[in-house]
């Protein structure tokens, strides 16, 4: 899942795609590093961000939808927590929402997806960007965000939302620690099994990553994103959101291919 963020302010690169036609470029240069879903947002949810109104989101996001949506094949997916928005993005032809609240921000969510037979990512998180951080106190965190998390794939199934259609996201990042991520991603088998739909992971670039590498600064984090798409996929992710596409994507094809070998070293379906 590929990023694009259509923000003056996101943690990463706040500012840079905020015009639609940067936006639209930055997605299908996306899709033509391997992206195969393109996750549009207009409001950014790092700690302490501000709240955007569902007519500025709205302003920011529909027309990048709506461009992708014409011009690639590659599924388009609508990043809120806003039911409004999340319609108005489905009717523009994206096939997916991804809601960092689990559908639990806005009433209307989860009908909203339903009706229309889309997609749906839940996310773990307590409450929002604002006051995320005083949120992460867990006894267990694996335990904790399992229960919760499967609580949210089960409110989208009982509103009508396919089972088949679901993903989850253990939220790292989001009202935890840098332990608690670390400990989270190290329960990722746990955690998909308990959950029962596949797992999306979004470790990109994220501030834990640059703490374990002695304070490193968002642009010098791609090396670290990279062992988190690896550790992910090998440990029971089905996908991963992040920034940079092409070095998460080629990871994913040799992992494929050294999967697939052979003692012999062959792999099915390709040349020796």
């Amino acid at each position: 899942m590929g990023v694009v963020n259509v923000t003056p302010d996101s943690f990463s690169d706040g500012g840079r795609f905020a015009d639609v036609d940067a936006a639209v470029a930055h997605g299908l240069a996306l899709a033509g590093s391997g992206a195969a879903v393109l996750d549009v947002g207009g409001e950014s949810t790092r700690p302490g961000a501000g709240a955007v109104d569902p007519a500025e989101e709205l302003r920011r996001t529909l027309p990048v939808v709506r461009e992708l949506v014409a011009a690639s094949d590659v599924p388009v997916s609508i990043d809120t927590t806003k039911a409004a928005v999340a319609a108005a993005a489905l009717d523009a032809g994206a096939m997916i929402v991804n809601d960092v609240s689990g559908g639990a921000a806005d009433d209307g969510m989860l009908r909203v997806v339903a009706d229309a037979g889309a997609m749906l990512v839940v996310m773990h998180t307590r409450g929002t960007p604002r006051t995320m951080r005083a949120e992460a106190r867990y006894d267990d965190v694996v335990q904790e965000v399992g229960d919760e998390l499967r609580a949210r794939v089960d409110a989208a199934s009982d509103a009508g939302v396919r089972t088949d259609a679901l993903l989850a996201d253990p939220g790292i990042g989001f009202a935890k620690t840098a332990e608690h991520n670390l400990a989270v991603l190290a329960g990722l088998a746990d955690l998909a099994e308990r959950v029962e739909v596949p797992l999306l992971v979004g470790a990109s670039r994220k501030s834990f990553l640059g703490h374990l590498l002695g304070d490193a600064p968002v642009d010098a984090r791609e090396e670290a994103t990279l062992a988190m798409t690896v550790w992910c996929f090998l440990h029971g992710a089905a996908m991963v959101r992040v920034h940079d596409v092409e070095s998460s994507y080629r990871a994913s094809r040799l992992l494929d291919a050294l999967d697939r070998a052979t003692p012999e070293g062959l792999v099915e379906g390709m040349a020796a």
